[in-house]
């Protein structure tokens, strides 16, 4: 920061993959949480003009670790935002499931694909929104010029899908048939796992911006004092807690997480 004095900051830093986190809270919160506030907490000292904290569609009513810390991150910036004297304007956007990227499903599906199957879906009716990578940039740029400071921004990701017809059409785009040349099998929803996602929390009032494609959500910050505290709190016990325990911590901050 001292050295290239950014006018932006885009926040895209996290551990983001679920069930890994289920069984590393305490590093989920030290990463995606805390390392939101190291630099959030830089940006306003530098002066910094607008700060995107990347989030993500598993933060709405969380029942896994990572959209837990991740609704923790949130909260934090839309604190800040409402609290600081600072011209920084601080803004989330979340994600859906970003077709191509690091660990997303298409890829993995191609690679059982081309090993001559199982592809392993983890259950018949789990469903997911989806955007490309294009669409993921244009909406971190499009919420970096729509923002007042303290909103939410979400995607028009259009309905889910259903990841049991994704596997279907991937095995079909590979000239095989579903079920004969390769199979699918039923593997079980993963620690953390939603069938289906949410886009809105009920506290949040859906507002609209300039853009036809991109909606924003507004809601009421928390006190920023308070929040520090409580953060605070759970890092002084996370090197003395089980797993469950700082899972518990989270939801004294997160009555809505279903751990």
């Amino acid at each position: 920061f001292q050295r290239f004095k950014p006018d932006l900051v885009f926040h895209a830093a996290a551990h983001k993959h679920v069930s890994l986190m289920e069984q590393q809270p305490a590093e989920a919160f030290r990463n995606n949480t805390q390392g939101t506030v190291t630099i959030a907490d830089l940006a306003v000292q530098h002066a910094v003009s607008h700060f995107v904290l990347i989030s993500t569609d598993k933060a709405i009513n969380p029942t896994s670790v990572m959209g837990a810390t991740k609704r923790l991150a949130e909260l934090f910036i839309q604190s800040l935002n409402a609290a600081s004297d600072t011209p920084t304007k601080f803004m989330a956007v979340r994600f859906g499931n970003v077709l191509g990227s690091s660990g997303s499903v298409v890829p993995i599906f191609e690679k059982q694909i081309a090993e001559g199957g199982p592809v392993k879906v983890t259950h018949p009716e789990v469903t997911r929104y989806f955007m490309t990578i294009p669409e993921a940039v244009g909406l971190v740029l499009q919420a970096g010029t729509q923002t007042k400071g303290g909103e939410i921004f979400v995607l028009d990701m259009g309905k889910a899908v259903k990841i049991i017809d994704l596997a279907r059409q991937l095995i079909e785009l590979h000239g095989h048939k579903p079920d004969q040349g390769i199979g699918i099998e039923f593997i079980g929803l993963r620690p953390g796992e939603k069938l289906f996602e949410e886009l809105i929390h009920t506290s949040e009032n859906l507002v609209e911006t300039n853009h036809p494609k991109i909606m924003k959500y507004i809601s009421q910050p928390a006190d920023l004092v308070v929040i520090r505290k409580e953060f605070q709190g759970i890092e002084e016990q996370l090197c003395h807690l089980e797993s469950d325990k700082i899972k518990m911590l989270f939801t004294q901050i997160i009555p809505e997480y279903s751990p």
